[in-house]
């Protein structure tokens, strides 16, 4: 039984050829930093060697096509974030317990959050 799938016309496959916009945005992304050149490579659907090749020569080349372009695609701004007002820290810590027919309301400061946390362990067991 043969089990590899029919080859290419003419017998022989064609190595596939990549543009040096697709090439140069690779590069990039293999540039930032915390990335691995691995996982960007197999996430593109290359291989490894292949993608730290191109980091290479777009290192070694000078003013080429592969710099600038790699230089261009990942612009850097400052964005402002606004965040929502401060909100007002709670004084104390409210718990209600319910046990059966039974309901405690309990109010306590927050800066005895331990005293707390012992007293409810004490009165669950």
């Amino acid at each position: 039984m043969h089990t590899i799938s029919e080859e290419v016309s003419g017998g022989r496959r064609r190595r596939r050829e990549h543009s040096a916009e697709f090439k140069a945005q690779v590069v990039a992304a293999c540039s930032a930093p915390g990335v691995s050149s691995a996982a960007v490579a197999m996430a593109h659907g290359l291989n490894p060697n292949l993608a730290r090749r191109w980091v290479r020569e777009a290192e070694r080349c000078d003013g080429g096509v592969l710099v600038k372009a790699a230089n261009s695609v990942v612009p850097t701004a400052f964005v402002p974030v606004q965040l929502p007002p401060a909100q007002a820290v709670p004084t104390d810590i409210r718990v209600e317990l319910r046990r059966g027919p039974i309901a405690i309301s309990v109010s306590w400061p927050c800066t005895a959050a331990s005293q707390c946390a012992a007293w409810m362990r004490e009165l669950l067991r």
